[in-house]
């Protein structure tokens, strides 16, 4: 190896272990990426509509801000009210739920441990489980300090609009990456990456908002309280899946064992249901172009992620496939593998 590609190596390592040490900053960029590139599409729209692009920003932006805070004015009080009664109630729901198990164990489950007398003590018991788990040390880390989430998500923001108002030059220093080639090439599966997330992020919004609606609708005809908490809770859930739908249900469950037991089935059926109708109905019909991803492959990308990158990881792992996936297909496989001939005798003669 000669000394410009050793000094070549070299410079790679040290790229990828800085790359590596702002990994969570990484993330940040890329959740601005991927909402800047959703928020294109809408631009790109009503400069069609002849709007100059500086007013469609302005008006898209404008919307955003009057979106954000309606949601910070109107949803956010009751849904931290609905929250603090939650934790009020909490006390109650454990005693149910150690009656059921005290039950259970009863009726020849012997093989159940005895469940904590109080609610403190169960927490006591789970406390080295968190201490233990680098995930959730990740998890409480981000949402310790509320002043720089706030910084964070101020920062995306930014982020989007400075990419939002010249598009142009962030996409050339991109492909400059590729040599020159390859260039024309780059630019087509970014387009195609473009349209992927941007299907992507309609799809999970009309789906996030069908089944928080009908959760709500669902719960309230059920009379199971703090129906906003937990239909706007099913709602962004839905921007995990796998994990998300799975976990919204443990909520109106607890509630619903202090109201009547035979709720927590009809709470279980209606979840079912909602759910059935999203993956069987809605997907095929109103998300036709969605990018597709195959169940174990995206529980897979969920894992690696939240392994690599905490909490955070988690929350991008479908957008980071989608892109991932989009790459993988059309460079690896078309251009390299469906591209690789092997030569016969017979191709020679």
């Amino acid at each position: 190896m000669n000394f410009s590609r050793c000094l070549g190596f070299i410079c790679f390592i040290i790229s990828i272990y800085i790359l590596w040490q702002i990994q969570q900053l990484l993330l940040l960029i890329f959740t601005a990426i991927v909402f800047a590139t959703a928020l294109n599409r809408l631009i790109r729209w009503l400069e069609q509509h002849q709007i100059k692009r500086n007013y469609a920003i302005t008006l898209t932006f404008t919307g955003i801000l009057i979106l954000i805070t309606l949601f910070f004015v109107l949803i956010i009080p009751p849904f931290l009210e609905q929250f603090k009664n939650l934790l009020e109630l909490s006390p109650q729901i454990w005693q149910q739920i150690r009656h059921l198990l005290i039950t259970l164990r009863d009726a020849n489950l012997g093989w159940l441990p005895q469940p904590p007398t109080t609610l403190s003590d169960l927490v006591k018991q789970l406390q080295p489980i968190f201490e233990d788990t680098q995930f959730w040390k990740r998890f409480f880390a981000i949402f310790s300090n509320s002043f720089f989430a706030i910084l964070q998500l101020l920062f995306i923001l930014i982020l989007i609009f400075v990419m939002l108002l010249n598009p142009h030059p962030y996409r050339q220093g991109f492909l400059r990456l590729f040599p020159s080639f390859y260039r024309r090439r780059g630019e087509e599966i970014l387009d195609k990456t473009e349209l992927a997330l941007v299907n992507w992020f309609t799809g999970i919004v009309i789906s996030s908002t069908f089944i928080g609606v009908f959760s709500a609708i669902g719960l309230f005809a059920l009379h199971i309280n703090l129906v906003l908490f937990n239909a706007l809770l099913a709602g962004l859930l839905n921007f995990i899946p796998n994990i998300g739908p799975t976990t919204s249900v443990v909520f109106p469950i607890m509630l619903a064992l202090l109201d009547a037991p035979w709720k927590v089935g009809a709470v279980l059926i209606l979840y079912f249901i909602i759910q059935n109708i999203e993956s069987y109905l809605l997907t095929p019909t109103v998300m036709a172009k969605q990018v597709s991803l195959l169940p174990a492959v995206t529980l897979m990308a969920q894992l690696f992620f939240a392994k690599l990158f905490g909490v955070l990881g988690l929350l991008l792992a479908l957008p980071l496939t989608v892109v991932a996936k989009t790459w993988i297909e059309e460079v690896l496989f078309k251009d390299i593998l469906d591209q690789w001939h092997i030569t016969t005798p017979c191709d020679v003669e």
